[in-house]
């Protein structure tokens, strides 16, 4: 399994494009069941930190989901908008989980 954890933060004025972006490829992600990954995404309590967690069954899976246009618009649009802290991506080790995963 690969886990992936990737903060950044954004100008305040960006929080609602971001928050709409993902929600589309979230939606996407959705539709894609007969593949095995686990996506979340989260914003810290200032607001315009976000955190994304993802955990895939194997690299050709992860390969897939990074592929995805509307994730590809996300990360385009993100990384455009003058971004106050740059992504920040750290590898994971999986010790357990309370959640059945994949």
């Amino acid at each position: 399994m690969i886990s992936v954890e990737v903060s950044y933060t954004v100008k305040p004025e960006f929080v609602a494009r971001n928050k709409q972006n993902i929600s589309l490829f979230l939606a996407d992600f959705r539709a894609l069941t007969h593949l095995n990954f686990l996506y979340q995404v989260y914003i810290k309590e200032d607001g315009v930190t976000f955190f994304h967690l993802s955990m895939y069954e194997n690299e050709e899976v992860q390969q897939q989901i990074l592929q995805v246009p509307s994730f590809l618009n996300f990360q385009k649009e993100r990384d455009e908008s003058e971004l106050e802290k740059a992504p920040r991506f750290d590898q994971l080790s999986l010790i357990g989980s309370s959640l059945r995963l994949i």
